[in-house]
């Protein structure tokens, strides 16, 4: 199996429904990879974007793929059309220190301090 079965047409579908590419990767291309691509190709007009690949989570076939992952373990044998183009959904999520500060947040505001006199 060479040339074009070791190639996978994928896109992108970003949460607001747009997406990014389609673009062909190996099938020996890692997730991680993948993220990286969609970080370089990320739309500058939109204000929420990654900030770096831990930030994005893909999804493809009803599960979360891994970064150690290759594209081509992650391909499903149901949803993969030879010569199609395979959509993978892209979640963004906030950074980890943003919801530490929130839960900090709202540790604090749930403080009861009880005065004994």
């Amino acid at each position: 199996m060479s040339g074009v079965q070791d190639q996978l047409e994928i896109k992108f579908r970003l949460t607001d429904g747009s997406d990014i590419g389609p673009k062909s990767f190996p099938a020996a291309t890692s997730v991680a990879t993948l993220k990286e691509s969609i970080l370089a190709q990320w739309p500058k007009e939109k204000v929420s974007g990654p900030m770096t690949v831990k930030d994005v989570k893909l999804i493809s076939a009803g599960k979360i793929l891994e970064n150690n992952r290759t594209v081509g373990e992650c391909r499903s044998p149901l949803c993969d059309i030879p010569g199609g183009v395979t959509t993978m959904h892209v979640v963004v999520q906030p950074p980890a220190l943003e919801k530490e500060k929130k839960a900090l947040n709202d540790q604090e505001q749930n403080k009861c301090v009880c005065v004994i006199l």
